[in-house]
């Protein structure tokens, strides 16, 4: 079962505790480290092209598959979507999992990709992790329990959004031209670069949390699923931050995202809207 859009606000209180489901999702990151970082920048590492003309390799199927054998041990009544292996179950309950978010990165040897995993509750993201193992990093957060990463020395520490309140002086992410060209909004991405103080591609989830540190106010992409921007959704709302589609929906679904500082958000909407 794919999550439907949800009518439940994303940033509404939830009672649920959420402990044991975020401590599980931080173990799911530690095996799935362990294998990607296996093969990482392996010179005989296994690559195939899908159906969709992209890229999965050894990797991408070995990790997912390691994440939903220990799903299925400790979480046996719960849904699972992940990108590799499509979907199982039928419930309230969903872990959505992107093994390897970055491939293209992965297969060549570049450190910048991630395993994301999320815990959908009735449609809405309520827990996410990220991890990025090449460079020794990883986010997390719940709903309720703040966001937080963990930085190569091994320390802790809460992070936040910005407090930028201008457009002119926001730094922002676009993933790629080619994304924006493909829809039809190069014009919009230009009338966007042309209105920040700083714009750049970094590409895939990194940018997402840089937002969530308060390095950058801005990242919108198009073309993404529901497992390359759902783990995103509770780590940048409970740094402070917003997320969205690109026509301001709270939904996994839309084919687009828009992540904000928050205070910026509106902003941002209207200078996109079409």
């Amino acid at each position: 079962m794919t999550p439907s859009p949800s009518s439940t606000d994303w940033t509404a209180p939830f009672d649920d505790d959420l402990g044991d489901d975020l401590a599980l999702a931080l173990r799911l990151a530690d095996a799935a480290d362990r294998v990607s970082m296996e093969c990482f920048d392996a010179p005989d590492l296994e690559i195939k092209t899908k159906a969709d003309a992209t890229h999965v390799t050894e990797a991408d199927l070995a990790t997912e598959r390691a994440i939903r054998d220990l799903l299925t041990a400790e979480r046996p009544g719960d849904g699972i979507l992940g990108e590799e292996y499509g979907t199982s179950g039928d419930t309230r309950r969903q872990w959505i999992i992107d093994p390897i978010d970055g491939t293209a990165n992965y297969l060549k040897g570049i450190p910048m990709w991630a395993t994301l995993i999320a815990l959908v509750i009735d449609g809405v993201p309520r827990v996410g992790v990220v991890s990025q193992p090449a460079i020794s990093r990883r986010w997390w957060g719940a709903t309720g329990t703040g966001a937080w990463t963990r930085t190569p020395d091994g320390r802790t520490r809460a992070i936040r959004t910005s407090e930028v309140a201008t457009v002119a002086e926001a730094s922002v992410s676009f993933q790629s031209i080619g994304q924006w060209d493909a829809v039809g909004r190069t014009d919009d991405l230009l009338r966007l670069s042309r209105a920040v103080w700083r714009d750049r591609g970094y590409g895939d989830a990194w940018p997402y949390m840089l937002l969530a540190e308060g390095r950058l106010e801005f990242v919108a992409e198009f073309d993404v699923r529901e497992y390359d921007i759902a783990a995103h959704v509770p780590i940048i709302i409970e740094a402070g931050g917003r997320f969205t589609d690109i026509d301001g929906e709270e939904r996994l679904d839309a084919r687009s995202s828009l992540a904000t500082n928050g205070i910026l958000h509106d902003a941002f909407l209207e200078m996109l809207r079409t």
